[in-house]
Parts: structure tokens; sequence; C-alpha cells
């Protein structure tokens, strides 16, 4: 006894060198504990070994075979599991120590010595801590991971009346879901991380803004797959979840104690990512709405909203089935909060304004919340990226209202959120969000140009237009065509030559950009005729540019096939326009 004892001896003490003394190891010696553990470690396997040899020839035989044909609880299965146990705690100890291949061959060999009798009470949960997969997944090797892990969780199955492998397991489901999202099986990599979640609030182990997060990030999975239901339910969880984890501390108390200023940042920083998932669920969920209400034109098509207004009584029992039968998150104490915050926002697809507004609001809200952590001043990336999202949601909305008047003044606030960051930005640092701001800033300008021509129409035709209405329609036709030609030259060299070859990055957009210049240059409105025929010439150059373009550059076709027949169309038509030009001009002199 007094030999085993001091094998326990060696182990606690290799666990404290493990678990406390590295924690101190100084910079220039950061593993010098665990290699003392290393040791400790060592000379247990060899104390056990010994402890073996004394045991007798037919016992030993019998563990020579690694388990054959003995129980996981007999005096053989119990000898394998506690030598099982010292590989396992060295191939952690080298694993920790960045000697992979060292840690890999020591987790082996305790595989091997625990795989006849692996399910007893004693070896189990070396198993469901199973480091070879975790090992293996962080050497990207996910096919090998994926199959230490499943067994883990097949081992677990046939164990699973023992409450103490519970956490054991939870890691095995969470470190699948990795695995799974790695091999791109994101389905199946979803539903673990959804087990995953909801053992760790059944088990009650679980930090609450961490959890939170991990939620609120599947939320997204869901929202791409169309499952706005669970996307809803989700980061509904995360919000309420969040919570748990107590108001941000103030200011003045984040000036007293670092830790609690670290504290408060990280609240803040959290929260607001929630709120930025949040924001990407309202969008998404207009975004949809717009696709399965608009025609080819890009307008509601009415018939089409009857016909799904009346489905939506359906849709809403539906919603109800749906909402028993969708993965629940919570406990007695928390079901309500989240049902609560679920009640706030849509997860059907709004069909008219009002329930588009009222996405739009939420999302809005949460803009604000984001905006409040990630500031202009120190998070110039994810602020832009905040008001693109919000400006997204405008131009979602403007699609469901009905009058025109008030949907330009829509576009004009995302005009107005935009152009100050747009030409405030450093072109040398941030040169490819300037470049998305003024893509968006010109087809903002061209929808709002179209709308006011559109209005103006409905009152009179273009000769009677008003000076008044002529000029507006001129500036914003010149606006969106300064946006388009400012991206054009944020693509020439130094030197400002513009390239002879498109990058694939930026092909479309470009070529887009091109033959949209001409289409404004040939719409704005001029009395006099020299003006008419400088625009058209103008207008015909930059139709051209795109059908040389793409005949010297073939595969550039494909990019732009509408705008390619319709710059064609306008190569052959526009010179006639400026040949009649030409000869009223001539007549007038």
């Amino acid at each position: 006894m007094s030999d085993w004892r001091a094998v326990c001896d060696k182990f606690t003490n290799a666990q404290h060198l493990t678990d406390v003394e590295s924690r101190n190891d100084p910079e220039n010696d950061p593993f010098r504990s665990k290699y003392k553990a290393r040791e400790l470690l060592r000379e247990i396997y060899c104390s056990l070994k010994s402890f073996e040899a004394g045991e007798g020839e037919e016992d030993s035989g019998k563990l020579d075979g690694f388990g054959q044909g003995f129980s996981g609880d007999s005096p053989a299965g119990l000898r394998a599991a506690k030598l099982g146990a010292v590989e396992y705690y060295l191939g952690v100890n080298h694993v920790d120590t960045e000697e992979l291949s060292a840690g890999q061959e020591h987790l082996t060999n305790c595989m091997k010595l625990l795989e006849r009798c692996r399910v007893s009470s004693e070896n189990v949960s070396l198993f469901l801590h199973n480091q070879l997969g975790i090992l293996w997944a962080g050497r990207d090797e996910m096919e090998q991971a994926q199959g230490y892990l499943e067994t883990a969780e097949s081992i677990y199955q046939h164990y699973m009346k023992e409450v103490k492998f519970e956490l054991a397991y939870t890691h095995t489901m969470y470190y699948l879901a990795q695995v799974y999202k790695n091999i791109g099986q994101t389905e199946r990599a979803a539903t673990y991380c959804q087990s995953t979640l909801q053992r760790q609030l059944q088990l009650n182990q679980f930090s609450p803004m961490e959890w939170a997060l991990n939620a609120a990030t599947l939320s997204q999975y869901y929202i791409t797959k169309g499952k706005y239901m669970e996307g809803r339910h989700c980061l509904s969880a995360a919000t309420v979840i969040s919570g748990l984890a107590g108001e941000v501390p103030s200011e003045a108390a984040a000036q007293e104690s670092e830790t609690e200023c670290e504290r408060r940042e990280q609240l803040r920083q959290k929260r607001a990512e929630i709120a930025r998932c949040w924001i990407k669920y309202c969008l998404n969920l207009l975004q949809d709405a717009k696709k399965l209400l608009e025609d080819n034109i890009g307008e509601l098509d009415t018939d089409r909203q009857e016909e799904l207004t009346r489905q939506r009584r359906r849709d809403e029992e539906e919603e109800e089935k749906g909402r028993k039968s969708a993965l629940l998150f919570g406990s007695e104490d928390t079901f309500d909060s989240i049902a609560t915050v679920e009640e706030r926002v849509l997860c059907l697809f709004p069909l008219d304004f009002t329930e588009a507004r009222s996405v739009f609001l939420v999302g809005q809200n949460y803009v604000t919340q984001a905006k409040e952590y990630y500031q202009m001043d120190g998070y110039v990336t994810d602020h832009i990226e905040i008001l693109q999202d919000h400006s997204a949601l405008f131009r979602a909305l403007a699609f469901f209202e009905e009058d025109m008047e008030r949907r330009c003044k829509m576009h004009k606030r995302r005009v107005d959120m935009l152009e100050p960051i747009c030409n405030d930005l450093n072109s040398q640092y941030y040169l490819l969000i300037r470049r998305q701001l003024m893509f968006e800033l010109a087809e903002t300008y061209s929808d709002m140009m179209d709308l006011k021509l559109t209005l103006a129409n409905r009152q009179a035709d273009t000769q009677s237009l008003d000076n008044h209405t002529i000029k507006k329609f001129n500036h914003l036709c010149s606006a969106s065509a300064k946006y388009f030609q400012m991206f054009l030259d944020s693509l020439r060299s130094p030197e400002g030559k513009f390239p002879e070859h498109l990058e694939d990055d930026v092909l479309r957009p470009a070529l887009v950009a091109r033959f949209r210049v001409g289409r404004l240059q040939s719409r704005l409105i001029s009395s006099s005729l020299s003006v008419q025929m400088e625009n058209l010439s103008k207008s015909l150059e930059d139709y051209k540019y795109v059908v040389d373009y793409c005949e010297t550059h073939p595969a550039a076709a494909h990019a732009v096939e509408t705008e390619l027949e319709l710059s064609k169309e306008m190569v052959d038509l526009l010179p006639l326009k400026i040949n009649r030009l030409k000869a009223k001009m001539a007549a007038n002199n």
C-alpha cells in the first residue's frame, strides 16, 4: 500500500505542476513545470509496470494483448485503465509542450490499452475526453478527428446513464461540431452546435456571454438556410442568456479597477456582436421577402402579394406547429423570457409596408446598439459595415413603400449616411471599402433619379418638364455618374493609367460601371443641341469600351451578358442619333 500511496502522491504533484506551477514559468523556459511533471508521470508508469510484473504471469499474459478477453472492471482491466490513464496524461503533456508526434504516440497507446475494455467506469471518461480527436482537429486533419470523436460519442451513448460523463460528452459534441463545419457538413455541424448549447444549459455549465455569442452565431447558419424561426429563437435565447451576465459596469467603476474595465469592454463588445447578428436577421428577412414579391423589373408584384396574403393564415398555423417542434433552448426560468423576445419580430416573410416596417425598426434599433460600441474612432471597418447594413435596411424597406416621394426620401437617408464617410476615408488604407461605398452611392443616386422621373412623368411628358424638375433630374444623374467614374478612377495606376486587363474581383463592377456611365450620359436633359451631341458622344465611347473589352477578352462576356447585349445595340443606334443631331444643327445654322 505504501508503494501505491507514493504513486498517488507523485500523480498529485504532477497535476499541481501542470495546472498551477506552469502558470508562473518564465518566458525563457515556458514548459519548465510541464517537463518536471512529465518525469513524474514516467516514474509512475515504470512503477505501474513493476506492479504488473509482480502480479504473476497469468494476469501479465492477459495484459500483453491490451485487454484481449477481459472485463473492464476485472483486475487486469483496472491495471490497463491505470496504464492508459498515465499514457493519456503523458500524451496531453507532450501536446501542451508542442511535441505533437510524441503526444500522438502516447494517446494512441492509451487507446490501445483501453480498446478491449473501454466501457467501464474507470476508463470510459478517457475516451470521452478524447485528446486524439482534438489533436487531429488542431492539425486540420478532419477525417482523423471525426473518427476519434465519433467513437467517443458512441461510447457515451452506450454508457450515458453515468452522470459524471455528461460534461465530457458535451466537450466531445463541441469538437464534433467544429470538425463537421470544417469538412463542409454544415447542417450536421449546426445540429451538434445546437445540442452542445442545450446540454450546457441543462447542466448549468456555461459562461453567459460566451454561450449567447455562440447561439447568435448559430442563428446566422439558420438565416442563410431561410430557417427564420430557428434563427429568431437562437437570437432571442442569446439576448436572454446574455442578460445573465449582468449589467455593464459604469465607467467610474471601470476606472477604479483594471479587471472591471476589461469586463466592461468584453460585455459591451459581445452584446454589440449579438446586436449585429440581429441586424443580419432583419436585413435577410426583408431581402428574402423582396425576392419573393418582386416582378421581373424589380417592382412589387401585387398579384403575388395577394396570393401570399391569402396563404398567411395557413402559414401562421404552420408557424405554431413549427415552434413546438423547432429546437428550444432554455429552462423553466428562461422559456417565457425567450418567447417574449421572439414576439417582438416576425419570422414569416413581411408582405406589406406595415409588416416590413416593423422588421426594419427592430433592425434599426440594433444598428443603434451596435454603433454605440463600434464607433468610427477605433473601429472604422466595423462601423462602416454597420452603416452599410443600415443603408441596406432602408433599401429593402423602400421596396415595400408605394409612395414615390417617401421612397425617394429613404434613398436620400442612405446618401446622407454614406456620402460623408466615402469622401472622408483615406484611399490608401481603405481603398476596398471606398470602392464599395462609391458603387452603392452611384446606384442610390440612380434609383433616386428614376423615381424623380417617374413622378414627373405622371404629371407631364418630358418635353413639358419644368426647369426645377430638369435641374433636379440632371443633378441626380450627374451625381450617379460621378460616383461610378470615381470607382473607375480608383482602378487607375499611380501614373493615372487605366488597366488594360481587369482582375477578376473588379471585372464585373468595372464593366457595369462603364456601362452605367454611358447610360447616364445619354439621359441628361438639355435644350442645347451641341450639349446633347457631346453627351451622346461620351455615351457612345463608354458603350464601345464595354464591347471592345469583351471582344479582346472573350471570357469577360459571361460576366456582363445583359450589359454587353445592350451596349452592342447602343453602339449601332447612337451614331444614327448623333448624325441626326448634326443634320439638325447644320439646318439651324
